[in-house]
């Protein structure tokens, strides 16, 4: 014979463990603002521009470092160009792409064979010494500016030449 009060009671409980399970499930989600949720921080290291060998096309590469919670460059502008667009290569094959991730404290390369700028349409051919003004627009970070100089059109960033 069960006691007054008792399936309440049990109720109670069933609740209360409940509650303490999905604040501890919580607790070890990785979520926290001490870590991954934080706000975004955005360095940007390495940025060049080889010299274009067209007076309508130009490159661009550098590196996104993050010490925040993660992001996506979803665009980038530049006086140099009206059009500049995010391009990966995979296979070889060069591919338009109209975001990149930007994992939390991570990086994100920008290099001769992989992922690029392309800047189209230029309103002037850049020359070598020169410095290119650009600015990359992150989802959380907002606007970052950039100053790319202009390389020789054959630098390798780990050569110096």
């Amino acid at each position: 014979m069960s006691r007054p009060g008792a399936p309440s009671r049990r109720l109670a409980g069933c609740v209360a463990l409940t509650a303490t399970a999905l604040a501890l499930a919580g607790c070890g989600s990785g979520d926290s603002p001490s870590n991954k949720a934080g706000k975004p921080e955005m360095k940007i290291t390495g940025a060049y521009m080889p010299a274009p060998v067209m007076d309508t096309m130009a490159a661009g590469f550098f590196t996104v470092t993050n010490s925040g919670g993660a992001d996506t460059l979803t665009s980038v502008t530049s006086d140099l160009a009206s059009d500049v667009t995010l391009h990966s290569t995979k296979g070889g094959a060069m591919e338009e792409q109209k975001s990149f991730a930007v994992p939390a404290d991570g990086s994100l390369d920008f290099a001769s064979g992989g992922n690029h700028l392309m800047f189209e349409k230029l309103t002037h051919k850049p020359l070598e010494g020169e410095k290119v003004s650009v600015t990359l627009h992150f989802t959380k970070a907002g606007a970052v500016k950039v100053s790319m100089p202009v390389k020789s059109a054959t630098y390798n960033p780990k050569t110096g030449h």
